[in-house]
């Protein structure tokens, strides 16, 4: 919905003033007053998923409620009139600290209905005014009404000029006739230096001087120079040579297998160079791993990406599968022990063995997402362990690693881009551990790595990417393509895995993830998984046949999100609508399902019973397929509306009737 305009709001915030004007008492009138503030600015408190008295669990134990809580915008407090705001403010800023980073907001409002205290939260800004002032002040509270709401990494201006400087790279080495495997390997190593430049890996800023400063205008030399770097990359610093030029002597070594491969020079001009310098010129220590789907998406044609159903995913959307998988029970489990040395010290343990598989990764997106996410709890934890004291050896308290971590992809462009991004992410964490642990802390030289493997996974075991008695989630966003879309190998693919199932060729690709999913937890059925699909796995004609199959083998869905729109901000927007299905051999409770009123906004959380595959909380039926009328002297209807046929098949209203 489209929101208000400022003078409508600036109209209700008056009427707001006038209304609760002398309102002196906290309990009674408290979420009247703060459903009334949220509706000055056209906000529905349960579309939005704000919640009233939102349970906490503070440092001390002690349970807590705050009054008004928005995931991700605000914590609201409210005191009778006249009481000490300060205090309430405090009394907020405790509430921050058990919960999730995710769902951490950006600003804290308290009230005692006579006067209202603003803190915005990354800056420590702080204003306070009157209630007869709210109608001047409402744009100090624009951040409510933002429709896209705090901007996610992957759109920050510096992301997308990152991935698109380097698609452009890509895309004019390629030009050149250096193409395959050579080049694909050439851009993941270019990204990885540009990062290491400014995040400390490197000295900041020895790659650009090194290009600007040793290659020549003309650009060519610059690919014999890359090569030499690499092997410097690559070296001990006791095994280089002992004439090494001391431009290069002053790189690191990395290891990590990443520099290890010999790669053809490529021939560079002028242009080439200036556009590596160019990027080399934006901030990367503030890029983000995830965006490097978006840089995949900018090297792929049209055509290729609809073959292989490629679609970035946004992080957004990544927070959408993993908090319900089993982030929300991880910080929940952790707000439960953190108050007991013993239990919090088993618990770090625990996150140092889940194991996640994503078995169509791409570029790594829910990998990275995954793991920046158990850092972060991992770095909560060890914070808490250490109450405040130095330490010494920090490597001995991160236990986490990017070893946790697997998945199958069949692109090697991809493959390779997720392995680096997963580096990249986990020197971002040490980064964060060294700021929060007040001792710098890198990996380096690199000794574990991601399990990415570069393999069609529905023609490849799962268990020999990883035993399934040490696997705990699957995740993911499996290919988009329907039935008409599939390639003739793709329906070998399909065929293969469902022998014994009629209708097969009925289903759209993504089923085959699901069937080989059940297949895994069938050997562990602890895993749990949730999958990205397209919604047509959860109507019509195809529930009859993959559900019926799924849940015959006693799959159960746990969560699930119904029908909301795909956004992104990758080049070849996926135009598509989907749901999120998490299911396993185990039965979960609650059920969580998430319902989209308005399929472009956030959704409302329920609790379910059970939900069915059409993704209702009603009990499991399926709709049989009927090939003659209900009433024999109907004529027989070839399809209903049937929008992927160009129009043909498609019904007005004039023709239903």
């Amino acid at each position: 919905m489209p929101r208000l305009s400022w003078n409508e709001i600036q109209d209700r915030a008056v009427q707001f003033a006038a209304e609760w004007a002398g309102e002196t008492y906290e309990k009674g009138e408290s979420q009247s007053f703060w459903s009334g503030f949220l509706y000055v600015f056209g906000i529905d408190r349960r579309r939005h998923g704000a919640f009233f008295e939102y349970p906490v669990k503070k440092l001390s134990g002690k349970q807590g409620f705050i009054d008004l809580f928005w995931t991700g915008k605000l914590i609201a407090e409210q005191k009778s009139a006249g009481r000490d705001l300060d205090k309430a403010t405090t009394q907020a800023f405790d509430y921050l600290d058990p919960l999730p980073d995710h769902d951490l907001p950006t600003h804290i409002v308290v009230s005692d209905f006579a006067t209202f205290q603003l803190i915005e939260l990354e800056t420590m800004k702080k204003a306070t005014f009157p209630l007869a002032e709210l109608p001047q002040k409402v744009k100090w509270f624009s951040f409510l009404v933002d429709e896209t709401g705090p901007a996610p990494v992957e759109e920050d201006p510096v992301n997308r000029q990152a991935a698109e400087r380097m698609a452009a790279l890509h895309n004019n080495i390629e030009a050149s006739r250096y193409t395959g495997h050579d080049l694909e390997m050439l851009l993941v190593r270019l990204v990885f230096c540009l990062f290491a430049d400014d995040a400390l890996i490197f000295e900041k800023g020895t790659f650009d001087r090194y290009i600007r400063n040793r290659t020549s205008v003309d650009g060519s030399d610059v690919g014999p120079h890359l090569n030499t770097l690499f092997q410097v990359l690559d070296t001990p610093p006791e095994q280089r040579y002992t004439t090494l030029d001391q431009d290069l002597a002053a790189f690191p070594y990395i290891n990590g297998a990443l520099f290890r491969e010999p790669l053809r020079a490529a021939s560079w001009n002028r242009a080439m160079r200036g556009d590596l310098l160019a990027a080399a010129g934006l901030n990367w220590h503030q890029v983000s791993p995830a965006i490097f789907g978006s840089m995949f998406q900018g090297v792929m044609d049209a055509t290729e990406r609809r073959n292989l159903g490629a679609h970035y995913t946004s992080e957004r959307n990544i927070l959408r599968v993993i908090k319900p998988l089993f982030l929300d029970d991880l910080y929940a489990e952790y707000t439960r022990v953190r108050t007991s040395k013993t239990q919090l010290e088993k618990f770090h343990r625990k996150l140092a063995t889940l194991n996640f598989l994503d078995p169509a990764c791409g570029c790594g997106n829910f990998l990275v997402i995954t793991y920046r996410e158990l850092r972060r709890l991992e770095h909560k934890v060890v914070q808490d362990l250490l109450k405040g004291q130095r330490v010494i050896d920090v490597a001995s308290m991160l236990r986490v690693n990017v070893s946790q971590m697997h998945g199958i992809e069949i692109e090697e462009f991809p493959s390779l881009i997720a392995q680096t991004a997963l580096w990249l992410t986990d020197h971002q964490m040490n980064l964060e551990a060294s700021t929060l642990l007040g001792r710098h802390y890198t990996r380096l030289p690199l000794t574990a790595s991601a399990n990415i493997v570069n393999a069609n996974a529905l023609t490849t075991d799962w268990a020999d990417v990883i035993a399934p008695e040490n696997l705990n989630y699957i995740l993911g966003n499996p290919p988009f393509v329907g039935k008409q879309n599939q390639s003739t190998s793709q329906k070998k693919e399909m065929a293969a895995l469902f022998t014994d199932v009629s209708g097969a060729k009925e289903l759209d690709f993504v089923s085959a993830w699901y069937v080989k999913s059940m297949q895994l937890m069938k050997s562990n059925p602890a895993v749990r998984t949730a999958l990205v699909s397209t919604n047509s796995i959860t109507q019509g004609e195809q529930v009859g046949i993959l559900w019926k199959y799924l849940i015959d083998n006693g799959a159960t869905i746990n969560f699930a999100h119904r029908t909301f729109r795909w956004t992104n901000e990758a080049p070849g927007i996926a135009a598509v609508y989907c749901v999120i299905v998490g299911f396993g051999l185990q039965d979960v409770q609650p059920k969580r399902l998430f319902d989209y009123p308005d399929i472009r906004e956030d959704p409302i959380e329920y609790v379910a019973e059970q939900i069915n595959p059409y993704l209702v909380d009603a009990p499991t039926v399926f709709v049989a397929s009927r090939r003659r009328p209900l009433n024999a002297s109907a004529l027989p209807m070839r399809y209903g509306s049937k929008p992927v046929d160009g129009g043909h098949y498609m019904f007005t209203d004039e023709e239903k009737e």
